[in-house]
Formats: C-alpha cells, sequence, structure tokens
C-alpha cells in the first residue's frame, strides 16, 4: 500500500480529521498531495475509484499481443454496450483497466458530449497524453486583450519558476527551441526526429520563416536524473505502451512518482472508494471544514474535517462537487454568489488531421517506437488578431513508414503473401490540430433536477457545443497543413475534419474559472474560491481561458504553486 488506507472510519470528529483534504488523486491532486506532505501536512486523500499500486496493478504491461484474449481489439459485444469510452484515444484491450465503463457513472446530455473518465488511484494520469508544452505570455493575454474573455489573474511570470518546479521532478524531454510562443523548460535531451520529420521542419523553416516543428516535450525519462532515480523510476524503454502502466515508471503519472513521494513523509492517508458528496460550509466560521463523502461499496456516509481543501476531481467533477455542495449561505453552490458556476466550459478543439505519403528516403528506416511526437508551434494570433478567428493551434506531427502491401491481383496469403508485407513501404506523414476554444456562458454544465447516480448524488448535465470560430479554425488548420505537408514534396491522402464532439479531446477546462473580478470569476490568483478561501480548485475546471498546448503541465504548474502558498497563509495564521 502506498500509505495507510482507511476502510471504515467512525469515532467522531477527532479522529477523522486533517490538515488537508485533497479530493481525487490524478495528475493535479497528486501534485497537491506531494506538496502538502513534503511541507509537512497530514494530508488525507479521497478517490473515488478503486486503489491501483505501481507494478503491482498493470495487468497488462508486458504482455505480447497474442497474450492479449482478442490481440488487443473489444468485442463486439462490448463496443454494442460502451459507445462512448470505445471511442477513446488509446483505449483498447490492453488498458480498459483504466477506464470506466459507459454503465459505471451516467451523465445527461443535452447536446452531444463525449466525457471519458478513469477512477481509480492516479485518475488518468495513468492514461494521458503526456504532452507537456508551457503556455507563453501570449495565452495568457490574449483573452482579455482581443474581447474573447475575462483577464486571467496571473502572467507568464507567474508561472514560470514552478513550471521550471514540477519539470525538474517529473521529467520531461525536448530541446530549448527558443520559441516565443512555446517558452523552453527544464528538459531532458529529446527523442531524435527520423529523416522525413528532418526534412519537413527544415522546409519548414525555409519556406515559412516562423513555422517551428520541435522535438516533442514530452514526460517521458529519455535520461533519467539523480531526483528520478530516487523516485525508483527508469530510463524510458520506447516500447510505446504507455496507457497499460509503465514497470519502468518512465513517464509520469501519480501512482509512479508525486503519490509514492508523499507516502515517504509519512504525512499521507489515502481513502479510494469514496465518493465526495459535498463540501461542509460552516456559516458560523465562514469558511469550509470539511467533505462528506459516500463508500462506493458499503454506501456508508462519513465526514472528514481539515484547514484546507483541494479539490482536484477533475474539471466536471470538480464542477459537480461543487455544485452539489449547497447551504444557506451559498444556495447554488459552494462560493456561487455570481452564478458563474459551471459556466464557462472549454475543451480544445480536435477535428482536423491530414496525412501525405512521401516518395523517396527508402534507404531510410527508424528505430525503436517513439513515445512522443512533433510540434508544430502555435503561428496563429500571436498578440494580436490576424485571422478571422481568435485563439490558436498546436499541430501535431510524426512521419513513419507504412507495411508494403500485396498487389491486389496477387493471392492475400501464402508464403508470397507474408513476404511481401513484412517488407517497409512509402513513408507518410500526419498532422492533426489540437485548437483553442473561446469557454462561454452558455456552454455549462449544472446538475440534473430529476435524474440521480447510484449513490444518489445528481447527474451531471452537460451543455456544450461547437460555435463559428471552431469551424474557421479547423478550415485554416486543413488548408495550411496540406500546403505545408505539399510544399514539403507530399502527396496529400486525407484532409479530414472528423465532426467528433467536444469532450473526445479529454481535454474538458473551465466552470470554476480565476479571475480578477469576484464578481465574474470564482477562482482568485491562488486557485481559492474568493468567497471561501480555504477551498482551492486546481484541476482544470480552473481555466480561464484554453489555450492551445496541453493542459496538464499547467494544471500540475497552478496547483504546485497554489499549495506553497496554502502552507504559508496556514503558517500566518489565515487559513
Amino acid at each position: 500500500m502506498l500509505a495507510k488506507t482507511i476502510q471504515v472510519n467512525s469515532g467522531g470528529k477527532e479522529k477523522n480529521t486533517y490538515d488537508a483534504i485533497v479530493i481525487g488523486s490524478g495528475i493535479s491532486g497528486g501534485w497537491a498531495t506531494k506538496e502538502l506532505c513534503e511541507l509537512g501536512l497530514k494530508t488525507l486523500v479521497l478517490e473515488r475509484g478503486r486503489d491501483v499500486q505501481h507494478l503491482k496493478d498493470y495487468p497488462t504491461m508486458m504482455k505480447k499481443p497474442w497474450e492479449l484474449p482478442h490481440r488487443g481489439r473489444m468485442s463486439n459485444q462490448f463496443l454494442k454496450e460502451n459507445p462512448l469510452i470505445s471511442k477513446a484515444a488509446g483505449f483498447g484491450e490492453d488498458t480498459a483497466h483504466f477506464f470506466i465503463e459507459d454503465k459505471d457513472h451516467p451523465y445527461v446530455q443535452d447536446k452531444p458530449f463525449d466525457w471519458i473518465r478513469g477512477y481509480q488511484l492516479g485518475g488518468k494520469s495513468l492514461i494521458w497524453g503526456r504532452a507537456c508544452q508551457r503556455w507563453s505570455k501570449y495565452e495568457f493575454e490574449a483573452p482579455a486583450k482581443l474581447g474573447y474573455g475575462i483577464d486571467w489573474p496571473i502572467r507568464y511570470e507567474d508561472v514560470a519558476p514552478w513550471y521550471s518546479h514540477v519539470e525538474k521532478f517529473i521529467g520531461v524531454c525536448g530541446n530549448k527551441d527558443g520559441i516565443e510562443s512555446m517558452p523552453d523548460g527544464e528538459f531532458l535531451p529529446p527523442f531524435e526526429f527520423n529523416c522525413v520529420e528532418k526534412h519537413v521542419k527544415q522546409t519548414l523553416l525555409k519556406e515559412y520563416k516562423n513555422r517551428f516543428l520541435v522535438q516533442g516535450r514530452w514526460a517521458h525519462l529519455s535520461q533519467p536524473n539523480e531526483i528520478h532515480l530516487k523516485q525508483g523510476r527508469g530510463q524510458c524503454q520506447a516500447r510505446n505502451l504507455c496507457m497499460r502502466g509503465c514497470p519502468y515508471g518512465s513517464y509520469f503519472s501519480s501512482n509512479s512518482t508525486t503519490l509514492p513521494w508523499a507516502a515517504k513523509t509519512g504525512n499521507l492517508t489515502m481513502r479510494p472508494f469514496s465518493v465526495v458528496h459535498s463540501i461542509i460550509y460552516d456559516e458560523l466560521k465562514e469558511k469550509a471544514t470539511g467533505v462528506r463523502i459516500i463508500d462506493s461499496k458499503t454506501k456508508e456516509v462519513t465526514e472528514y474535517f481539515s484547514r484546507i481543501i483541494f479539490l482536484n476531481a477533475s474539471a466536471l467533477n470538480s464542477n459537480l462537487v461543487l455544485l452539489n455542495s449547497t447551504s444557506n449561505r451559498f444556495p447554488n453552490g459552494l462560493g456561487n454568489d455570481n452564478d458563474t458556476l459551471g459556466k464557462y466550459i472549454g475543451f480544445h478543439l480536435y477535428r482536423g488531421f491530414v496525412n501525405a505519403s512521401f516518395e523517396g528516403f527508402t534507404d531510410k528506416y527508424y528505430y525503436v517506437r517513439n513515445p512522443t511526437e512533433g510540434i508544430l508551434a502555435n503561428y496563429r494570433n500571436l498578440g494580436k488578431q490576424e485571422m478571422d478567428y481568435v485563439g490558436g493551434f498546436t499541430t501535431f506531427s510524426a512521419a513513419y513508414r507504412t507495411r508494403a502491401s500485396q498487389p491486389a491481383d496477387k493471392p492475400q496469403l501464402g508464403a508470397d503473401y507474408k513476404d511481401a508485407i513484412s517488407k517497409p513501404g512509402p513513408w507518410e506523414m500526419y498532422m492533426y490540430m489540437q485548437g483553442e476554444t473561446v469557454p462561454k456562458k452558455t456552454n455549462h454544465v449544472r446538475l440534473s433536477e430529476t435524474e440521480k447516480d447510484q449513490w444518489g448524488i445528481p447527474l451531471l448535465v452537460t451543455s456544450v457545443g461547437y460555435d463559428d470560430n471552431d469551424e474557421k479554425m479547423v478550415k485554416d488548420f486543413l488548408e495550411q497543413s496540406q500546403e505545408m505537408l505539399t510544399k514539403a514534396g507530399g502527396k496529400i491522402l486525407n484532409a479530414i475534419d472528423n465532426k467528433q464532439p467536444p469532450g473526445l479531446d479529454i481535454h474538458e477546462m473551465g466552470g470554476v474559472r480565476m479571475g480578477r473580478d469576484p464578481k465574474t470569476s470564482m477562482l482568485n490568483q491562488w486557485n481559492q474560491l474568493h468567497h471561501c478561501k480555504n477551498v482551492f480548485v486546481t484541476d482544470g475546471a480552473c481555466m480561464t481561458s484554453t489555450g492551445n498546448q496541453s493542459p496538464s503541465i499547467l494544471y500540475m504548474t497552478l496547483t504546485a504553486r497554489a499549495a506553497n502558498h496554502a502552507v504559508e497563509e496556514m503558517k500566518k495564521g489565515n487559513l
């Protein structure tokens, strides 16, 4: 066990009292736990899912394809029963144990929205994409400057040292490329580009001057430092089987890194199978005093108490918890004096995909399974609006050799067929987008007035959709990506707007946004609820805007910053 695990709690308030409670054990919850425990706080972590221990609970981590019952595919019956989760990136027979099935926690969709969840110790840190680009100054400034959102209460300079703090601990590979729209960080050596990727990179520099295709900045230990070895982690073996659970601890997850580190302090208590019902607010003390949970197996209700609470349940579940935390003081949800709770939900735009084939380079191949992708840094609307839409997009890209095929007029079986397909075929390269979206009041979540889950908690209703800004951005991405690949000598094979619903990006954000003004935001510059200062929200729910970079490392950064501030405030007697 990572730490003492509580199965049943009784015996009064004193026994159930801690310095801090962290709700959720995923990427941000793990970081809150690590920082608070290191700083000396007795910390209780509440996780609604099961206990998952590093190594012990990675059942497919070393299996070969032929050792899986269906060679990695799900049965037709499973696909029929799970049309939602089976669409998730990385989902398959080898990773299904880290995703929840559709029936396990239903929700109500006003509009199509694919809500992908992983309920276990470590949350979605076991199945995240691992891309780690820093935000630039532009993402913090643009919403207010260009008029499509409220002002962030922080700037890049406020978080830059905390980015470094996180990067050094988790291990991020990459190059110092000197790109203004994607600042450099504390990097381990990157994974090498292959020949076609190098060719396209040089072509873009020649043709555009300001379009930078760089080696992936990913949370992988390409070359571990001493701090990573102390964590018990090892070098990435480039298997690209990360979502099964890594036996080497080579990519960052809560299970391999932050939670074991916190447990070493002796200050950590874990309670899995704990569905959070609500945060308890004391109207006389004018602060939150604890958390009410329902044991997911026994349905027993228990209350835990603490001086501070970090809410890291994953963006939409954090919204759900606050909306369900009602009192005479806050009848519409904890801290919700301005009716913005649950509003201004954002996500990332993943609808555009382009790929092309390349002639030549047939004397070259590549080795290992690179777990990273190239990143083409955002080149749109940097500091000013130059397009007919706002925001920008990151482009992910990689080249690969296909497998040769047997001509259609030849037998598609037998020795000749096997010989033919065992040879490498031509090169191809793809590009796909990760675009900024505009959080709007109409894009919201709320509690159902009629439907409840198996624990008696109202179901979440999602009402989130695309707008004209999204359509224009997808169109631009498709045009520009085709142009770039063509200039590099590629022959376009596909240029697709997949029209997938919001949510499948798994980057849902907002609803409890940060801001300068309590009239228009829920959180201050330290991620504290404006009207309940001992509650901190540092997962995706806190986001004021979405930016175009992968968000997880910003969540970790904001969490570390907020946790250190919280302890400083506790020492001063302010919390």
